[in-house]
């Protein structure tokens, strides 16, 4: 069966000696593979197309719920910004390789599309890439069914007041509470705006957003902690992102 779709390649891995495997995400049909025969070879017409991070439109056969097989296709955005600077590239790959791993083969993929898609345009047009990608786990916390509560005390409901952060229970934890997790840590005020704002916020309503230094660090602290606390995913992607944050240090 011919499928024509839109999608963004969140994963390109060579096989054999002149073909490529693609991994887009799509907006109809969630995860896909799709085999480029003769793709890295220099006068390729898909060349341009198996690259990560590239947005465009598909069109591949298919049998079942198989690998599909690229019949053509045509760069809508090459995003090319994206690969040319290591750090965009770091967060790109992060963020790629977190609905690679989140989304599951063949699932409904709209809400990841479009999402992801966002993410990426934001990247480029020079968005602050902390805040950003905060908002992008938070995404992906809520779709994975992990989404913290930040809105008010996990136990008490209070909302007002000082607030720490448990990882591990997944939300806020106000004074009276925070004995439910010795290991909860203090949150800031401007921290918890920016998580009750980012539970709410779809990410292609995203604006500028002007952050204090010591915010941003916190704030990616948190959601670091969120992260591997909720969804404990081992991603190479977000390994070579703190070395290469250390390293700009």
């Amino acid at each position: 069966m011919l499928y024509r779709v839109q999608g963004i390649v969140i994963r390109s891995m060579d096989y054999g000696e002149g073909n490529k495997i693609m991994t887009l995400c799509t907006e109809a049909h969630g995860k896909v593979a799709v085999f480029v025969r003769g793709a890295k070879k220099a006068r390729s017409r898909h060349g341009a197309l198996v690259q990560p991070f590239t947005y465009g439109e598909f069109s591949f056969i298919r049998s079942g719920t198989g690998m599909g097989t690229l019949n053509q296709g045509e760069v809508i955005e090459s995003n090319h910004k994206l690969r040319e600077d290591i750090t965009l590239a770091a967060y790109s790959a992060y963020a790629c390789e977190l609905v690679d791993k989140a989304l599951l083969d063949n699932e409904t993929g709209h809400f990841w599309f479009d999402q992801l898609k966002s993410y990426l345009s934001f990247l480029g047009e020079g968005r602050d890439p902390v805040v950003l990608t905060s908002l992008f786990e938070m995404k992906v916390l809520q779709a994975a069914g992990y989404g913290p509560q930040v809105d008010a005390c996990m136990f008490s409901g209070e909302t007002e007041g000082k607030f720490w952060i448990s990882a591990g229970l997944g939300g806020i934890l106000s004074e009276k509470e925070r004995r439910q997790d010795p290991a909860a840590a203090l949150v800031s005020p401007g921290v918890l705006k920016l998580l009750r704002l980012f539970s709410r916020l779809d990410i292609r309503r995203l604006g500028n957003i002007d952050v204090k230094d010591e915010t941003r660090a916190e704030l990616k602290k948190v959601m670091n902690s969120f992260m591997e606390a909720q969804l404990g995913l081992k991603l190479k992607s977000r390994r070579f992102l703190e070395q290469l944050e250390r390293y700009e240090i």
